[in-house]
């Protein structure tokens, strides 16, 4: 298991999370499938409809829904013990990353994940309508350990096919601590077109450790978001590579802390081919004691002439007791390759809040306004519907963080 002593677990809490208080749980905490009110308004912001549905609670899998022609179509959409090729599909993506085999929290996701959530579309079908997964975290019971789950999802887009994904982790706050270990794997085949949404809104006595890992094939394009909101700590490493001639990525997020909060991205992203292009954007900001730490690396594998890669992190520290680390790194190993790395820390420029004050706003609704503006910039490049609704959280917190 990682310690703070290494260099990928700098800066982080890892020291702090007290791994043996926790067990693996052996049944769901609530089976019924029924959707708290966080994960309904997000669902209901999509007016279109959905293609389909999966439920999961302390990462069992509890429901599924598929519409018909989706079903008709080739669609696969449930549990991946009942796919043919899940034993090759599953951990093929994370695999590819040299870190999977010395991680041991990846061991115990391959361990104790119950079930992995699998979406796969055929070769030349474009969904029109998103699939939505939403993985429940129940509170700890009465035993001797608190709670540790591990939701595990795997997306494989075949040749030529296109949809959207939009992924949902939630629990209550209060109780006993609850440890959460998601793991989310992308694959993008020739041609192929995904958009995937995590939004994160865990309780303040969760503890996340994360791995998002995708594959893009050649002329793919993927487009990956995350809105990191909640726990306690949060941490997710977020690895892509981009494995065809002409592949693109895009890798977005945002994050919001406050009180003790501390959110923890470390990122690669790997060029694996010649003329691919990444673009990475991550905006975060920190209120009260809370802190944030992003590490980033672009790496330039040989054979990637051509290629581009842009990496930005800007973090709005908005009181004295907050932090920001920001860290972004290249490896560059071709040549004829163009990369580009800018990190910013800092509080709301006073220009603006002056700005808006003189015209008679007051003070915490000049810097509210700030800081909704400083994200909406980012997610102009997200789902609408999504966009909305992380917004709409962040500016609730933000109004009681004033109150």
């Amino acid at each position: 298991m990682p310690t703070g002593d290494e260099d990928a677990w700098r800066y982080s809490r890892i020291g702090q999370l007290g791994l043996e208080r926790f067990g693996p749980v052996a049944q769901p905490g609530s089976g019924d499938g029924r959707l708290p009110p966080t994960a309904r308004r997000l669902i209901d912001g999509f007016r279109g409809g959905r293609t389909g549905l999966v439920v999961t609670s302390d990462g069992f899998l509890v429901a599924t829904e598929l519409d018909e022609a989706a079903t008709a179509s080739g669609v696969r959409l449930g549990g991946a013990s009942g796919d043919p090729e899940a034993e090759r599909l599953v951990g093929s993506v994370i695999g590819e990353f040299p870190l999977a085999t010395t991680d041991g929290f990846a061991a115990l996701a391959d361990a104790f994940a119950p079930e992995t959530v699998l979406v796969r579309v055929p070769g030349g079908l474009e969904l029109s309508q998103p699939i939505f997964i939403v993985h429940l975290v129940g509170p700890s019971g009465a035993g001797d350990k608190a709670k540790a789950v591990f939701p595990r999802t795997l997306v494989r887009l075949e040749e030529n096919a296109g949809a959207t994904v939009i992924e949902l982790l939630v629990s209550k706050d209060g109780g006993e601590p609850i440890a959460v270990f998601p793991s989310v794997e992308l694959s993008v085949a020739q041609g192929a077109r995904l958009s995937h949404d995590l939004v994160q809104q865990l309780g303040r006595n969760a503890w996340q450790v994360g791995r998002l890992a995708a594959t893009a094939g050649r002329d793919s394009t993927l487009r990956s978001f995350q809105a990191s909101l909640g726990g306690i700590y949060a941490r997710v490493q977020t690895d892509s590579v981009l494995t065809g001639l002409g592949g693109s990525a895009q890798l977005l997020a945002v994050y919001f802390g406050d009180g003790d909060q501390m959110h923890d991205f470390r990122t690669l992203q790997e060029h694996a081919a010649a003329r691919t292009v990444s673009d990475l954007v991550f905006k975060g900001a920190v209120a009260g004691t809370s802190r944030s730490v992003y590490n980033g690396l672009i790496r330039m594998r040989p054979g990637a002439k051509g290629a581009n890669a842009f990496q930005t992190n800007r973090n709005l520290v908005l009181s004295d007791g907050a932090h920001a680390d920001s860290v972004p790194n290249l490896d560059i190993q071709e040549n004829d390759v163009r990369c580009s790395h800018a990190s910013a820390v800092g509080p709301i420029d006073e220009e603006q809040r002056f700005y808006l004050e003189s015209r008679g706003v007051p003070r915490a609704v000049a810097e509210r306004l700030i800081l909704l503006g400083f994200f909406s910039e980012l997610l102009e490049r997200v789902n609408p519907s999504v966009a909305e609704f992380v917004l709409g959280s962040i500016a609730e917190r933000t109004q009681a963080v004033a109150a």
